[in-house]
């Protein structure tokens, strides 16, 4: 049941800060709030969110359902079709708790536990989320990173640490192979994976181009693709790319929108995957190419460096910077997040598409730490402290 996709638009359209505050603020004072003590779990989970959108905040409400499965605890999508003492999980934004418990109703809150599952991606928390707590009994996290960020808005219990269970549904690719793509055989290609949505600045493009070019040149052999998601909303964020890229023969843009698996399959026809992120509240897509056996270059700072060391991929080493987002999505005042080296990174490159030894070592162990990782533990410790009961044997829990 998607209970965020008609307001996603305007969502997207309103200003950093003055009306979006102004609409919050509105939306609060008429949404249904949850029973002042939280009551009781005593059958199952409705989880809510973006269940049908292509976005961050949608693969983690599916995956929450794919844990909740995993560990034979009854699900819902439909809180009216869920019985009294069944929990809420509310997958989204902190800011929207108000809109999405509007529109979910009274009926869906009133007698149930309501959770929210929050991620971040500064190492402080948005002033403007503190009203949010208001509207849930407790806060879930995909990381540490995130966990500690949210942890001084929410009086009481500390945010529960549960990471997204990605090795439950694990990237299966199409049968789309190289030349499906375009992509030349006998060529290295490294896979960059952004969505303009996601905050131009905070994923950090440019640093990928730069840190190709670095490393290549112009070489024929060595080749970047940009997988850049909803381009059309934000122009001018898109202009930027394609300018960067222009004098550059060996990088790519795609724009097109891809099925799950036809983008896990452009993904496995790679052979290293790149995210320059100034900062990450999980890392869906690094998690995704470990899985698929890639060699991940990444920065190594906030909740991807929970998963990434140099044992499994390339870390990146950065610097802490002020936080510049025109946006201003992450206006946090004092809020930093980090510069990576773009010649480190560009070191990485030359190493691992040099070496297809190395590339096939790195990937491989990769896959084997993402699936032991990305189980379905963290929501069995979770599940368990709500007082639910979830399947004992390691199969069910791990992946």
């Amino acid at each position: 049941m998607p209970v965020l996709h008609p307001l996603r638009p305007l969502w997207r359209l309103l200003p950093p800060r003055g009306r979006r505050r102004a609409l919050l603020r509105a939306v609060a004072l008429v949404a249904p709030r949850p029973d002042r003590v939280a009551p009781p779990v005593v059958e199952g989970v409705i989880v809510a969110g973006e269940l049908d959108r292509a976005s961050g905040l949608g693969e983690g409400a599916r995956l929450a359902l794919a844990a909740l499965g995993a560990l034979g605890v009854p699900a819902w999508t439909d809180p009216r079709a869920a019985p009294p003492g069944a929990a809420l999980l509310l997958h989204g934004a902190a800011p929207q708790m108000p809109l999405i418990l509007r529109r979910l109703g009274r009926g869906a809150v009133r007698g149930r536990r309501v959770i929210g599952y929050w991620a971040w991606e500064l190492p402080v928390a948005d002033p403007d989320w503190r009203p949010a707590a208001r509207f849930v009994h407790e806060v879930w996290a995909p990381s540490r990173f995130a966990a500690d960020a949210l942890g001084p808005l929410v009086p009481g219990d500390p945010v529960r640490v549960v990471p997204h269970p990605v090795a439950l549904r694990p990237p299966v690719p199409s049968l789309l192979s190289r030349a499906a793509f375009g992509l030349p055989e006998g060529a290295v290609v490294t896979l960059a994976v952004l969505s303009l949505a996601s905050s131009f600045a905070r994923k950090n493009p440019l640093a990928a181009v730069a840190a190709h070019r670095a490393a290549f040149g112009d070489r024929a052999d060595r080749l970047l693709v940009l997988k850049v998601a909803d381009p059309g909303h934000f122009p001018a964020d898109f202009a930027r790319l394609r300018e960067a890229c222009a004098p550059a023969p060996n990088i790519r843009i795609e724009p097109r929108t891809f099925p799950r698996a036809d983008l896990h399959a452009l993904m496995a026809a790679s052979d290293i995957v790149l995210s320059l992120h100034r900062s990450e509240g999980f890392g869906l897509v690094p998690a995704e190419a470990m899985l698929l056996g890639r060699p991940v270059v990444a920065t190594d700072w906030s909740a991807t460096a929970e998963f990434l060391d140099d044992t499994v991929a390339a870390p990146v080493p950065a610097r802490l910077v002020p936080v510049e987002d025109p946006r201003g999505v992450y206006a946090v005042p004092g809020a930093q997040w980090a510069e990576p080296d773009v010649n480190a990174a560009a070191s990485w490159l030359r190493r691992l598409a040099d070496d297809p030894a190395l590339r096939a070592a790195m990937g491989a162990r990769a896959r084997v730490a993402a699936t032991a990782r990305f189980g379905a533990d963290g929501y069995a410790v979770a599940l368990r402290g709500l007082g639910l009961a979830v399947h004992e044997r390691p199969e069910d829990v791990a992946a």
